[in-house]
C-alpha cells in the first residue's frame, strides 16, 4: 500500500475495534530499515520500551505523548520526534503515528538528530 493516509485510517479503524485499543502494520522492511504505522485510541498507551539504534516518530493523526525519564513531550499532527532513550507512548486522542526504525547500525557509525526533530 503506498497511500500512507489510507493506511493510517485503516489502522485507526482496526484499533477502535480491538480489545486492546491499538493496531499496527509493518509495511516496509528493507534490511535493517522498518516502517510501521501504529494506531492507538485515546487513553491507550504502549509501555516503556528501549529505542532502536536510530528512529523517528511522526504523528499522522491525533496527538500523542512520549513518556519516559524526561517527563513527557506532547506531539501533534506533522510533528516528528527522534526518541533515543527508553520511552513509552500515550494517545492523548485517537492517533496514528509512523515509526521509522533502523534495527542495526554499522560499527563506528552514529546516527545524528534530523534537523528540526523534537528531541525527547
Amino acid at each position: 500500500m503506498d497511500d500512507l493516509d489510507a493506511l493510517a485510517r485503516q489502522q485507526l479503524d482496526e484499533a477502535r475495534t480491538s480489545a486492546h485499543g491499538r493496531s499496527a502494520r509493518l509495511f516496509l522492511r528493507d534490511g535493517p530499515l522498518r516502517q510501521t504505522v501504529i494506531a492507538l485510541v485515546a487513553g491507550t498507551e504502549l509501555d516503556e520500551h528501549n529505542a532502536p539504534p536510530a528512529a523517528s516518530l511522526q504523528v499522522l493523526h491525533g496527538r500523542v505523548r512520549l513518556t519516559g525519564a524526561g517527563g513527557g513531550r506532547e506531539l501533534a499532527v506533522g510533528q516528528v520526534a527522534d526518541p533515543r532513550e527508553r520511552h513509552g507512548l500515550l494517545a492523548v486522542e485517537d492517533s496514528a503515528v509512523l515509526l521509522t526504525a533502523v534495527t542495526e547500525i554499522a560499527a563506528g557509525a552514529r546516527p545524528t538528530a534530523a534537523a528540526g526533530a523534537v528531541r525527547d
